[in-house]
Order: C-alpha cells, then sequence, then structure tokens
C-alpha cells in the first residue's frame, strides 16, 4: 500500500490552521479521493468533475489532469456549480461537484434541494473541510452542514474516517442511484482502518472493536480518535467498543440498537459536527423510537456556537474532540 508518515511539526505555526489531521508519525495517504475518483472514472466514461475554483484544494486536480475533457472549472460560484451539476446529471452524467463543505452546503443549500435532491439526479457532492478541520473561523468551520444536509429528503450522506474509507466510497456513492452528499477529507489523509479489517459498505454501520464499559458511535475522524482512546483508557482497565457509522442518511439503526439493546455501558456519540441536528441525535432518536435504553448516554461533538479561529490542535483540544480531551470527557462521564 502506497503510504507515507506524516511530518512531524516541531512548534505550531499559522500553517496549522490549515494542517493535516494526521498525528505526528502517523501513516498517511495522499489525495485518496481524487486518485480514488480517478481510477474509476477510467472505466466509466459518464463520470464528470465539476468544482467552485478549488480543484487543487480537495484533490480534483488528479481528475482534471487525467480527464481534461470532463472536468469543469465552475469559477467562484457555487450555486452556479449546483445548477450546472444537476443539468449534466439530466443528460445521462455523473458529476462529481467539489467546494468546500461551508461553500457547498450553507451557500448552494437551495440549489442542491430544488435541483438536484427533488429530481432524484445522480448528483455526487464532495466537499472539503468538514466540521472542525480548519482553523479559518466560522466562514470556513462546517460544523451545522449535516445537520442541513440530513433534512433534504432522499438525499444520501456520507461521512468516512480516513483514507481507505474515503477511496472505498468513491465507486459506491458513484453507483448509487441518487444524490449523495460527502465529507471530503483531502491532502494527507490518515489511514487506521486498514488494521480493524474494514470494509466500506454504504449504509452500513461497523463495530470495529468490542468492550464491556463504554460504546462509542462515531463518524468521521471521530471514529479514529475514539480507536485512540480505547487504546489509551485500556492501560486504566476501561473497555471502549466503537461503531463506525460512516453513513450518516440512511443510518443503520438495524446496527445500533444492537450495539447498544442488553448491554450495561454507557453510550458516547462522538462526531466532527455541531451536537445540534447531526449523529448525536440521529442516534438518540433512534434509541427512543425503538424502546432502548443505555445505562447512560453523552454527545461529544462540538459546542452550539460559532468557534475560535486559531492552530486546530489548540482547537481540537478546546472543543473537546482531541486524543486527550476525548478520553478525558470519557473517563469523567463514568465517573
Amino acid at each position: 500500500m502506497n503510504t507515507a508518515v506524516a511530518h512531524k511539526k516541531p512548534r505550531l505555526r499559522t500553517s496549522a490552521m490549515i494542517a493535516s489531521i494526521a498525528a505526528e508519525g502517523q501513516r498517511v495517504k495522499a489525495a485518496p479521493f481524487g486518485k480514488a475518483l480517478v481510477d474509476y472514472a477510467a472505466s466509466h466514461p459518464e463520470v464528470v468533475g465539476l468544482t467552485a475554483d478549488l480543484a487543487k484544494y480537495t484533490d480534483l486536480h488528479l481528475f482534471a489532469q487525467a480527464f481534461p475533457e470532463r472536468f469543469f472549472q465552475m469559477g467562484m460560484a457555487e450555486q452556479l456549480l449546483m445548477g450546472a451539476a444537476g443539468g449534466l446529471a439530466k443528460e445521462g452524467l455523473v458529476p462529481f461537484a467539489t467546494t468546500y463543505a461551508v461553500f457547498g452546503t450553507r451557500r448552494a443549500y437551495d440549489f442542491i434541494h430544488q435541483v438536484i435532491a427533488e429530481e432524484n439526479l445522480d448528483v455526487k457532492i464532495c466537499c472539503a473541510l468538514p466540521g472542525l478541520t480548519t482553523g479559518y473561523g466560522p466562514s470556513h468551520q462546517a460544523t451545522e452542514d449535516l445537520a442541513m444536509m440530513r433534512g433534504i429528503p432522499d438525499l444520501t450522506i456520507v461521512d468516512p474516517c480516513d483514507a481507505l474509507d474515503t477511496e472505498q466510497a468513491v465507486p459506491q456513492i458513484a453507483a448509487h442511484k441518487g444524490p449523495v452528499y460527502m465529507r471530503l477529507l483531502r491532502g494527507n489523509v490518515p489511514l487506521v482502518l486498514d488494521e480493524y479489517d474494514y470494509r466500506f459498505e454504504l449504509g452500513k454501520a461497523k463495530l470495529l472493536r468490542d468492550d464491556a464499559d463504554v460504546l462509542v458511535i462515531s463518524s468521521g475522524i471521530l471514529t479514529m480518535r475514539a480507536l485512540e482512546v480505547a487504546q489509551d483508557l485500556a492501560a486504566d482497565n476501561i473497555g471502549v467498543a466503537v461503531l463506525h457509522c460512516p453513513t450518516i442518511k440512511p443510518l443503520d439503526e438495524v446496527a445500533i440498537v444492537e450495539a447498544v439493546r442488553y448491554r450495561h455501558r454507557l453510550v458516547v456519540v462522538a462526531e466532527n459536527h455541531s451536537v445540534v441536528g447531526g449523529l448525536g441525535e440521529a442516534v438518540a432518536s433512534t434509541l427512543l423510537r425503538h424502546r432502548v435504553q443505555p445505562a447512560g448516554f453523552q454527545l461529544a461533538g462540538l459546542p452550539d456556537a460559532f468557534l475560535d479561529a486559531g492552530a486546530l490542535p489548540t482547537l481540537h483540544d478546546r472543543y473537546g474532540i482531541s486524543r486527550t480531551a476525548l478520553g478525558g470527557r470519557i473517563k469523567a462521564w463514568l465517573d
């Protein structure tokens, strides 16, 4: 497998605001989305790529280099991006539209809702910088994108954990009939799930590890954090199970209920998203409707607030989603 090791960062600089989420020494894989899309598109000529002046920053530049005649640069016009993607889909193509998550959701929401989703078109919207993966403040931090997109009927939503998740998700969302919103991990993306005999399946949650004291139900990069915390807390004789939910909608309610029912353990939902409207509330609703009562229930998401700007490691600590902070929160909830 073509992997590298994250470079050491001796001290935080301005670049830490947009730094890789990989820890020092962690294995990474470069541009998994872009490479997977190129591989898939080689045998699927119906796939086209569009972006809003962000090809390099969503790894779509690899597609543009491989298939220049199938690439469309729409400029900084996200509403046009989504409208054009819908038009191309009506002609039988499968557009992959990329931009930053804040622009793709907040700025172009109505176009996704009316042009793409209502028509059930095969548009795949892949948006970088989800949640707290940039330090550039509320203008660039998509901490509410899942809440917004979950409200759109029949829209499939995917939140990958790492490079493996991302590259395996690409062909599956491309083959899926209907619109998809995928949170995009770009650049040097951590590689962790290959150690857990993992395969991405659209619409399915996967129990990565099982144990007795805590069940962490997670998505995106917080699954990576949950697996790290599980290793740390094992030293304190605290057993942590991790259920990874890469598909936010439709949610794998069967797997969630099975993981919680008849097990007397704390349930923690960990996500790189506001505690309002994301995976945590979806899981809570699932348990309530299925009349399943865990021993305890906590949300380990981002606060319902406009977050600060700054270096990502500092912000992850401040808002409780770093390895150390998440482990501390879980231990406090167990006391």
